[in-house]
Parts: C-alpha cells; structure tokens; sequence
C-alpha cells in the first residue's frame, strides 16, 4: 500500500486534478447537503477538504501523503502493525477509491487486515490470540475465491482459445503490458502453450480446494503451485502490485513449522506425521494428474463437451459454498476450545469475548461474500438467502467482498489493437506521441515496470478495445494535449523533453489504430532488430483543434468542459507543503520512486533483523554461559560431596581395619595366657 499512495501522489494531479483527464471536483457534487448526506452518497474523506480550506486535488494530495508516511512508519517499525493504523489506512485508501482508484482486491484484503493485525496500541501486548486463526482463515477463504472464480470464468465463457488450449499462443503478445521475457516466451512451441493452460487450469481451478485440506503437505502443495503461477506471471507481464499481493495471499497456507523451516530455525514443539508424510504427496499428484488428463482429452471434444463441462463448473459453486460453512465452523470449534483451555477465570472471559466479537465478524464476512461468488452461476445466486443479498446491498459501497475473474475472453486474437496519437502544427506532418511503457514504437523493448501501475498506458490498452466513445477520458486526453497541460504530459512522458511537442502545444491532434505483433526469431535462430511488426487497421479519432466542433460536442456530452473556473486553494501550510512535496517528485519515474521506497526499507528492515539476532544471540549466549556456570559449580559440588565420601569410606574402612588389628592382638594374647 505504501507504494501504491506515493506513485498516486505524483500521479494524482495529472489524472485527478483540477485539469487532470478527469477532474476529482466533477465527481464530489456539494450542492449545499449537509457533510452526513455527502459521506453517506459516497464514503470519502474528501468531503472534509473545504473545511480545511483545500480545493479536491490538495484533498487527495495530502491524503496520499498521509497514507504513505502512515504506511511507511507501519513497515519500519513494529509497534505500528496495528489494527488502528491499518483502519487508518483501509479508509483513506476507500476514499481514494471513491473518485479514482478501481484495485478492489486491495481494498478488500486492506480490511481483512484490520480483523487479522493485533490491536497493541491499545492492549499493549503482541502475543499470540486464541481466534487468530478463525480471522485468518478468511484471508484464505478471499485467495480461494480469486483463484477459483478466475479459472472457472475461463470456461464458462466458452472462449474457443481457453477451450482449445490455444490462448497463451495470444497473451504474451496481447496482455496490457508484457515484458522484454514476452517476446521470447511467445516464441516457444505450440505444444508447450497447450500444456501450460491446461497447467493454469490445474492451478486455479483444482489446486484451491486443497488450500482447505486437513493434510499439511497437500496445503503445502497448493502453496507452491500458486507461487509458481504467480512467479511466472510476474515475469512474463507488467499487473503491478496484484501478483505480488496474491503471493502474500498465498502465506495463509503456510504455518510456523513450515516458516521456520524456511528461516533455518529450529521447531522444538514440531509434530512428525509419518502417514501423511508417506501419503499426501502421491494423493496430490494422483489427483492433479486426474485432472490433466480429464482436461486434455476434454479439449479434443469441446464442440460436443463445452455445456457439460460448464454446467459441471456451475454445479460445483454449492459444494463450494458448503466446504467453506464446514472449514469455518470446524476454525471456529478449535479456537473457542483454545479460549475454554486458557488457565484462569478473567484470561478465559475475555478470550471467550473476544472470539465471540470476530466470530460474528467472521460469519458475516463469508455471508456477504457468497454473493459475488455465487455470479459464477446464475441459479445459485438466485437461491441465496434474500437477506443474505439485502445485506451485501447495504455494505457493497464499502467493497468490503468483490467478485473476480480475470482473463475470461482471450482478446487480441487477430493482432494485438493499440491505439497510436499523433500531433502536427500544420495538418500535414505528424509526430508520433510515444509513451513510456505501452508499445508504441516498434524497436523499442517491452518496459519492466512492476510493481507500478501506469494508469493512462493500461487505460490506453482498453480503449483500444472498443470505439472512443466507450472511453470518455480519450476526448479529454486530446483535449488536454491541445492545451499543452504540462501534468498530463508527464503521465505520458516524466522526462518532458522526450515529448515532441514540449516547447509548445500541437495545433491537431488525431489518433489511429493499429495492429501489433511480435516479430519472430531469424531462421538462424537469432533475435530481430525489431521487437514488434505491426499494420494500420483504421482510424481511432479524427483530426480535432481547439474550438472544433467536434471535439466540442464530445467534451459537453461527457460533462468534461467547465463552466465554472477551479475554485484555487488558500495558500496555507498545507497546500505550500503539498507543492513543496510535489516538486521533489516531478520528472522522477513512478517505477524508481518505487523501488528506491522499497530497497531502502528492505535495507532497514534487514539491518533492524541483524540487530535483533545479535540481541538475541548474546541473551542466548549469556543464558547458555549462565547454565554452564551453573553445571560447572553443581560438577565441582557433587565432586566435592563424591571427594567427602570417599574420605568417609576410607575413614570407616581404616578404622575398620584397627578394630580388626586390635581384635587380632587381644585374641594373640589370650592364646598365649591359655598356654
């Protein structure tokens, strides 16, 4: 999250700003309502700015920094991994939500940690809780239903390039933003294409029921498959931070023996299980084998197999909805036989309120999301519960629960569409207006990007999709190029010079669609000059100036012209602070603010874990000296007591001896006075 709030600081006022693509203050209607009726039409903390005196852009710029300081101070220092803070955080994050940002995945698994994180400011103390587990496990429940619903969406959309194996022949080519690993994954043989999907669908459809297994090394299993998906995809294409929020997704499945493991500590308390160890692997593989085979030679029959198999897939989501009831109520039996085993009468009453409090919290977290699970199938949407949907309703603002699926249709499949803007200032010699990291020119390598997310070039790939009608933004977009707006052109270009109209605005802006590929290796096997080939398919938006008729019309049709200039800010502490802060990001790349954010604190974190085993190393070595010294004195007194003994037992047996000398003499002289 901390990576996330800085990129959108130094992103926000050229999407959000008052002459951003599309102004936040268009979206936050006043209208004289009083600030109950603002929060509850839309739960944002951006009502507050005009009561702090600052316009809607300084509003989300200051709540992004606030957000990443908050954020920052979180991961740098231990006591902050609070439950409050990430409350803190979850609710700026949502009010960012509300007029700009669309990560519902962060959003919900930001409010999960609320539930999951320790509440030490308050109680003071960081030690293990009875009900963890039972919170816990709806961090696993929210993995379940994203790696699922994403692999079944793939068959229930009866694309024919999911059905027919055939659609990572496609995707590295075609998806948002791919990586320079792309070109030469797209170059490897059909046949391994194939088999990497009917892969994806073992992951993603068969390997989530095994994150509810009672048998450790089948969850361990499933663990590993996940990483390895997520890996690949991290390589192979630019998702931002949601690969990399799926792996911590993933940590759920793991335990403390499994951790230390990792860490190369030693688990005293760990339990060996020879039947499962013996047993569970081959299960796993029998049943992940199964489910290849089915999936191959179901791919050979999908004309006739398609509905089948999709209303298996449908059949399926009750079953899941009842392995979930069953897996929550057995985390439910076991943490509350864990507060009943607390010794003490006022320990165990509070842990028993305590689980009561996040067992309820559990139970309506499951209930509500049944309903963006249950989209999968229609019919099971239509039997749950009225009160069940009533519910997520009423709650739904808040994206506490979302529905997921991604990659249902395969597109691109007749080449990759992109959308190519071009500038001139006479209508007859155009320029190329090329972006940062979608493709654009054709000798330029694919972009490494993650784990930012440039907004406007994944924006860029969706427009291309469709007419420019379905994309609003896009007329604005032009309309912002025409007027030279200087934070829009560094969304397209943070070094402004490499933009090739920077010294003054085009007078016509225009846009084409195009059609791009990789290009293939040489028949020697070497790599082309160029990285994509790519052929004109046809305009995207016509030739537009400022005051052109055309553009006009757009521009109040989207309600994207003011009428009304931008109420400016009072130039107060804040605001002065704000455009000091911005001026210390302009012309900084998102991607190495991030990663500088990001190697400074695993550096910090690194030497603050070095410290601490230090610490620990000399307690133990003190302990452990302490306890020698302790075994060397009870030696030197059991060796002193041993020594004692033995001059006791030589005492007794040389008077022993005397007693016997003496009784030989008295004997010797009554022999002689008989004689």
């Amino acid at each position: 999250m901390v990576s996330l709030v800085t990129v959108e600081f130094s992103m926000c006022s050229g999407l959000y700003g008052n002459e951003g693509l599309l102004p936040a203050r268009l979206q936050l209607r006043y209208g004289g309502r009083s600030l109950t009726e603002q929060l509850r039409s839309s739960p944002t903390l951006l009502w507050l700015g005009p009561h702090l005196s600052l316009d809607t852009q300084a509003s989300m710029e200051l709540l992004c920094l606030l957000g990443a300081l908050l954020s920052l101070a979180a991961l740098l220092v231990e006591a902050l991994r609070d439950s409050l803070v990430f409350l803190c955080l979850w609710v700026s994050y949502l009010s960012m939500y509300q007029v700009s940002l669309w990560d519902s995945l962060l959003l919900e698994t930001g409010f999960l940690t609320v539930l999951v994180a320790p509440l030490t400011l308050v109680r003071g103390s960081r030690g293990i809780r009875e009900h963890d587990s039972m919170t816990f496990w709806l961090v696993r429940w929210l993995l379940f239903r994203l790696m699922f619903v994403s692999g079944a969406v793939k068959l229930t959309s009866r694309c024919p390039t999911w059905w027919g194996l055939t659609a990572l022949t496609y995707h590295y080519e075609t998806q948002c933003i791919p990586t320079p690993l792309a070109w030469f994954a797209h170059q490897l043989p059909v046949w391994w294409h194939k088999l990497s999907v009917v892969a994806t669908f073992v992951i993603e459809i068969a390997a989530p029921f095994l994150f509810f297994s009672p048998l450790r090394r089948l969850r361990l299993g499933a663990f590993y498959l996940q990483v390895l998906l997520q890996t690949l995809i991290i390589l192979s294409g630019n998702y931002n931070f949601f690969n990399l929020l799926t792996l911590t997704l993933c940590l759920s499945l793991l335990d403390n023996q499994h951790v230390n493991f990792w860490l190369r500590k030693r688990d005293d308390n760990r339990e060996r299980k020879e039947g499962e160890a013996n047993h569970s692997v081959p299960k796993m593989g029998f049943l992940l084998c199964l489910f290849v085979c089915f999936i191959v030679e179901v791919s050979q029959l999908v004309p006739h197999v398609s509905v089948a198999l999709s209303s298996i897939v449908f059949a399926v989501t009750i079953p899941c909805i009842w392995m979930g009831v069953l897996s929550l109520i057995w985390e439910m039996i076991t943490s509350i036989f864990r507060c009943a085993c607390v010794s003490g009468f006022l320990t165990r009453f509070w842990g028993m309120f305590q689980w009561s409090v996040f067992a309820v919290a559990a139970t309506f977290m499951f209930t509500i999301s049944l309903v963006p699970l249950s989209y999968v199938e229609h019919d099971s949407h239509v039997r749950l519960w009225p009160a069940v949907r009533q519910t997520y309703d009423l709650v739904d603002r808040f994206q506490l629960v979302n529905s997921y699926g991604l990659f249902r249709r395969m597109t691109g499949v007749g080449g990759r569409p992109e959308v190519v803007l071009e500038g001139s200032y006479d209508g007859v010699t155009w320029k190329e207006i090329e972006f940062m990291y979608k493709p654009g020119n054709v000798s330029a390598p694919p972009a490494v990007v993650t784990p930012h997310q440039p907004r406007l070039d994944w924006q860029m790939w969706f427009a291309a999709l469709g007419a420019h009608t379905q994309a609003p933004w896009f007329t604005s977009l032009v309309y912002r190029l025409l007027q030279g707006k200087a934070d829009v052109i560094e969304l397209i270009q943070t070094d402004v010079s490499q933009y090739p109209f920077h010294q003054q605005p085009p007078t016509y802006v225009r846009a084409h669609r195009y059609r791009y590929w990789f290009t293939e290796r040489k028949p020697d096997g070497s790599h082309q000059a160029r990285w994509w080939r790519r052929v004109y398919d046809e305009e995207f938006y016509p030739m537009v100036h400022l005051g052109h008729t055309y553009l006009e019309n757009m521009l109040s049709r989207y309600g994207l012209k003011d009428k009304l200039p931008p109420r400016h800010p009072s130039n107060n502490t804040v605001v002065q602070l704000l455009s000091w802060t911005r001026s210390q990001v302009k012309g900084i790349p998102a991607h190495t603010i991030i990663w500088t954010m990001l190697a400074c604190s695993a550096t910090w974190c690194f030497l603050m874990g070095l410290i601490s085993n230090k610490n620990h190393t000399a307690v133990d070595l003190i302990d452990e000296a302490e306890k020698q010294g302790d075994e060397k004195s009870v030696a030197k007194q059991e060796k002193e007591e041993e020594v004692e003994k033995d001059q006791d037992v030589c005492t007794n047996q040389e008077g022993e001896e005397e007693e016997e000398d003496r009784d030989g003499d008295e004997q010797d002289k009554e022999d002689e006075m008989e004689k």
